[in-house]
């Protein structure tokens, strides 16, 4: 019945899933934007940059998230 760490579990998976929730906004917020440059629409460099920039940085914190957690041993 161990899983890993005490409190491991249901807190963890919950911050996982506002994590990959987050990098897929940022993701989606980045490549919406780049979409929009290409069309008659005027659009900022420096808003592509920063809307890149935080798609980074939350596939990141998600990329750290899941590399915290413990992973479960073989034959328990």
């Amino acid at each position: 019945m161990g899983s890993g760490a005490p409190g491991a579990g249901k807190g963890s998976n919950a911050r996982l899933v506002a994590l990959e929730a987050e990098a897929r906004y940022a993701r989606e917020r980045y490549q919406l934007y780049r979409a929009k440059a290409y069309g008659p629409r005027l659009t900022s460099a420096g808003r592509l940059r920063e809307l890149d920039r935080a798609s980074m940085l939350a596939d990141r914190r998600l990329d750290r998230a899941r590399a915290d957690i413990p992973m479960p041993r073989l034959g328990d």
